[in-house]
């Protein structure tokens, strides 16, 4: 039996990161690009009424953590198990939403602080960019020192983490070390991470024996559910893909046909051309049609030939 249970999961991730507020904020510290004299030592969770809540049909999407630190800086944190353009504007939608949420009638609008969304991807968002850290914010497009700072927004692609990616930033390797391999097929973590307080903590209350079998019961739904939508997500991938390739065919079929038309329709005008002329020419119909008729069984046996 597995010691661990996978950290991406609903129950987990909420269990360590919105239960433990020494565990969240190493986490934003390692993985939100922060300078030195802006990391978080304090925080506090949202209210649970204030926490975007997600729709019925958006099975993977977990609106997992909130918090404020003492600056009144916002933090959401996000775990998506499948991307989708769909998913980076609901981000957007919510990082803003927060952001206008701290205005109250006659405050000065110097007092709004950043918001920064911070978001796991367990699946790659097919940009066209290298990388799994993607950092988006408001910047200048020729001087790209000036920035309006408001929201900053970060995506990463889990599936594309490799340690060997980064030589620098120890704890950004040994949380995301934590998140791609730490799952139910494991019995014993790795030795980095259980030598680090913080990662072997967070490992503790991934281990098995601490949760309920009701709590087990539902851990397991949410990976069948997982399962479900991404078997139904491949299928629609390939219908489509299908209909794709048939379009083409049909596009390709139906571009031949315009084609032998055109020729046929040039081959015509070429004739009734020739008839005009040799009519002009005092030349009787039956030595026109003679000439036309070995003009056309020429072409034929030429066309033969050529296939």
């Amino acid at each position: 039996m597995s010691k661990y249970l996978d950290p991406k999961a609903d129950l987990t991730f909420k269990k360590v990161f919105a239960e433990h507020k020494n565990l969240l904020i190493s986490l934003l510290n390692a993985l939100l690009p922060l300078e030195e004299d802006q990391l978080i030592e304090y925080i506090e969770y949202w209210p649970a009424e204030k926490i975007p809540r997600r729709s019925e049909i958006e099975k993977d999407s977990i609106v997992d953590v909130c918090c404020r630190d003492k600056r009144g800086r916002e933090f959401l944190v996000e775990m998506q198990m499948t991307w989708s353009e769909e998913f980076r504007k609901r981000v957007l939608f919510n990082s803003a939403k927060a952001y206008v949420a701290q205005s109250v009638t006659g405050q000065d609008y110097n007092d709004l602080q950043p918001v920064y969304s911070l978001n796991f991807i367990n699946s790659n968002m097919k940009l066209d960019v290298d990388g799994y850290y993607h950092h988006y914010r408001l910047v200048h497009e020729k001087n790209t020192n000036e920035i309006i700072d408001g929201l900053q927004l970060v995506f990463i692609e889990l599936p594309k983490f490799r340690p060997e990616t980064i030589s620098e930033k120890k704890m950004q390797v040994l949380w995301l070390r934590y998140l791609t391999e730490i799952n139910s097929q494991i019995s014993e973590a790795p030795a980095e991470l259980l030598e680090n307080t913080e990662i072997n903590q967070a490992l503790s209350i991934l281990e098995t024996s601490s949760y309920t079998e009701e709590q087990m019961r539902t851990y397991d739904r949410f990976w069948d559910n997982i399962s479900i939508y991404r078997t139904l997500e491949g299928a629609r991938n390939r219908e489509s893909q299908m209909r794709i390739i048939a379009e083409k065919k049909c596009d390709k079929a139906e571009q031949e046909r315009d084609k032998a038309e055109q020729e046929r329709d040039e081959a015509k005008a070429q004739v009734e051309s020739m008839i005009n002329f040799l009519k002009l020419q005092g030349m009787s119909d039956s030595k026109i049609a003679e000439i036309i008729n070995s003009k056309e069984k020429n072409t034929t046996e030429s066309e033969e030939t050529v296939k």
